[in-house]
């Protein structure tokens, strides 16, 4: 076994899995209906007005963070991918919306209790060791004001375990983007092994990420300086070991 393979993910990787790649199969993987379902699930759940402060951490292409901006939340996303940064600011601008993006990390942030909200949406929160995963939600609370709420959607490890096939497959026209999925049992941690067949070539990538149940989340969330800590599935109903997601959303 290659135990390289099972540990954090490194910046550089990070960067390599979310690149043109991840963009060009995105609609695929995430329809525009279910990306305005999972809108009004974050919406609802962190109990945005118009005119809320919001920051998305891992934004990505920005599919979720225009979305609230259109609902009239002021946004803010972060993101360690210039390109798919690039690809965020283009489609606000389609949809004619103002939404601040800043190239970061999102282990040390900027800002000090300027938000109402943030969040972490499709499994952007595990990457690193415990010690900066840990460090990913002081900074999170950090950026939050007094009654700020931070919402994490998780890999539900229960879930994951008892799925069949370990290889996803998407195809976009002639195109494929292969996962293949993997459990590390020893340092409870989730990784994919990429493959992309496009336009008559192959790249590889890889992410690995910890999976985290409730009661680690509990006890880290409130280590940071949050006070009430409370579990969803993934469209606000309740949390069962047979739930797809964990969503948890904390107080401060």
């Amino acid at each position: 076994m290659n135990r390289n393979k099972s540990g954090p993910a490194s910046v550089s990787e990070i960067e390599e899995y979310f690149n043109e790649d991840y963009f060009y199969f995105g609609d695929r993987v995430n329809r525009p209906e279910i990306s305005d379902k999972q809108t009004e699930t974050i919406w609802r759940l962190l109990s945005l007005k118009q005119d809320s402060s919001v920051l998305e951490l891992g934004c990505g292409y920005g599919r979720i963070t225009n979305r609230l901006a259109e609902k009239g939340a002021e946004v803010t996303g972060l993101d360690i991918s210039p390109s798919l940064l690039k690809k965020a600011e283009a489609d606000a601008t389609q949809r004619g919306v103002k939404v601040e993006y800043v190239l970061g990390d999102m282990r040390s942030l900027p800002w000090q209790d300027r938000f109402d909200a943030a969040f972490l949406w499709y499994t952007t929160f595990g990457y690193f060791d415990d010690a900066d995963n840990e460090r990913v939600l002081r900074e999170a609370a950090s950026s939050l004001r007094k009654g700020g709420r931070l919402l994490i959607d998780h890999a539900n490890r229960f879930a994951f375990l008892r799925h069949k096939s370990p290889i996803y497959v998407v195809q976009r026209n002639d195109d494929l983007r292969i996962d293949i999925m993997s459990n590390d049992v020893l340092s409870d941690r989730r990784n994919i092994e990429r493959i992309i067949v496009r336009d008559g070539c192959v790249r590889r990538t890889h992410l690995s990420f910890r999976q985290y149940g409730f009661s680690e989340f509990v006890r880290m969330l409130r280590s940071v300086g949050f006070g009430t800590v409370e579990a969803f599935g993934p469209e606000g109903e309740d949390f069962t070991s047979d739930s797809s997601q964990l969503v948890v959303v904390a107080y401060k």
